[in-house]
C-alpha cells in the first residue's frame, strides 16, 4: 500500500535497567525520587489506604533531607550526577561498542531519569521489533527485577504495535558472574598492603515477610556467597553473609550488616574487607552506607583496617558478565 505509514522495524534492542537515582542531591529532587520509589506496590506491599497517608505525611516530610545529605557525600559535582548514573551510562555505551550493529542498546532507570518509558521509546524509534529487557540484578527479587519488568509491560500495554520481548532472569548461576566476582575480590585485595581476617558479603535486605511469602532473593544471596567461597577457597567463617539497608520497625532478612560488623570488631577482628554482590554498580548503598557509615562503625568498635571492594561496574570484568548474559539470552535472535 502506497499510503501505509513508514514504520521502522526488524531491529533488535537491549534495554539495560537499573534502580535509579535523584537528579540532584537536594530535598526536592530526593523527595520526587522517593515518592516514586516508595509508591511502588512491589516495594511496599502495605495496602495503599494505610501506606499512602504515612508516605505523604511524615515519611516524605523528613526522609528526603536525610537522603539528600547522604547523596551529597557521594555526588560527582564535576559531572553533575550520581555515580550510579555514570556507571549505568558507561555500561550501555560499552555494551553497544561490544555488540556493534547487531543490536541497539539503551539504558534506563525504574525510578527517575532517564525513565523506562524513554528507553523503550528510543528502541521503538530505532525500529526494534525484538527487545531484550536486562534488569541488572544478579539475584531475583520481586522488589527489583519484577518491578523493573512490570513497568515495561505496563508501558507496552499502551503501545499500538508491540515488540517481541524477552526478559533476563537472575544470573548468579552464570559461571561468568561468579568467576569475575571472585577475580575482582582477588584483584582488589592484591592492591592493598594488608590481608583481611574476614571478608563480608553484604546484600541489600528485604522484609522477612516477603521471603516468607516466597521471594527467592535471600536464598540466591546465600547461594552467591557459597559460589564466592568456593572460587576463593574460603570457609564460612572467613567469608560471611549479611544484609543491609533495613528501615522501619518490621523484621528484615538477617543477619544485619551493621550489627555483624559491630560484633566482629568487638570480638577482636581488626582487618575487614566488604563487598556488595547484589549490586552491579556502585551507588548510595555501597559508597555511603558501606564505605562511609559501615567503615565508621567498624573503626569505632575496635577495628583498624577496613576496605571496600568496588562493584564490577563498567570495568572489563563487569562488561564480560553483561556481554555473556546478553549473548546467551539473545540466542536465536542474533
Amino acid at each position: 500500500m502506497t499510503n501505509h505509514p513508514d514504520i521502522k522495524h526488524g531491529k533488535i534492542g537491549i534495554l539495560l535497567l537499573s534502580l535509579g537515582t535523584p537528579d540532584e542531591p537536594t530535598y526536592a529532587a530526593t523527595r520526587r525520587y522517593l515518592a516514586e520509589f516508595l509508591s511502588d506496590p512491589r516495594v511496599i506491599e502495605t495496602p495503599k489506604l494505610i501506606w499512602l497517608p504515612v508516605l505523604y505525611g511524615p515519611l516524605l516530610t523528613f526522609r528526603p533531607a536525610k537522603s539528600a545529605k547522604a547523596y551529597a557525600k557521594i555526588w560527582d559535582y564535576e559531572r553533575g550526577e550520581s555515580p550510579l548514573r555514570t556507571h549505568s551510562r558507561d555500561q550501555a555505551e560499552k555494551l553497544q561498542s561490544i555488540i556493534g550493529e547487531a543490536a541497539h542498546v539503551e539504558w534506563a532507570f525504574r525510578y527517575g531519569q532517564p525513565s523506562t518509558e524513554s528507553g523503550l521509546e528510543a528502541l521503538k524509534a530505532k525500529g526494534c521489533s525484538r527487545i531484550l529487557l536486562f534488569a541488572l540484578y544478579p539475584q531475583y527479587s520481586a522488589t527489583t527485577t519484577a518491578s523493573a519488568y512490570d513497568k515495561v509491560f505496563e508501558l507496552l500495554g499502551k503501545m499500538r504495535w508491540q515488540p517481541a520481548v524477552r526478559t533476563v532472569p537472575a544470573y548468579l548461576d552464570y559461571p561468568q558472574f561468579s568467576d569475575e566476582l571472585a577475580a575482582s575480590v582477588t584483584d582488589s585485595l592484591e592492591a592493598i598492603d594488608w590481608q583481611p581476617e574476614k571478608i563480608l558479603a553484604s546484600y541489600h535486605s528485604i522484609p522477612k515477610s516477603y521471603w516468607d511469602k516466597g521471594d527467592p532473593y535471600p536464598c540466591q544471596c546465600f547461594k552467591t556467597s557459597r559460589y564466592l567461597r568456593e572460587k576463593l577457597g574460603k570457609t564460612e567463617d572467613e567469608l560471611i553473609t549479611s544484609f543491609q539497608s533495613r528501615v522501619g520497625p518490621v523484621e528484615w532478612v538477617s543477619p544485619y550488616t551493621d550489627k555483624t560488623v559491630e560484633k566482629l570488631a568487638q570480638d577482636g577482628v581488626k582487618k575487614l574487607a566488604v563487598l556488595a554482590p547484589a549490586f552491579s554498580s556502585d551507588c548510595l548503598e555501597t559508597l555511603e552506607e558501606i564505605n562511609m557509615e559501615l567503615r565508621e562503625t567498624f573503626l569505632e568498635n575496635g577495628g583498624t583496617h577496613f576496605y571496600y571492594i568496588p562493584c564490577l561496574n563498567a570495568g572489563e570484568r563487569g562488561m564480560r558478565v553483561i556481554e555473556a548474559v546478553a549473548r546467551r539470552e539473545l540466542q536465536g535472535w542474533l
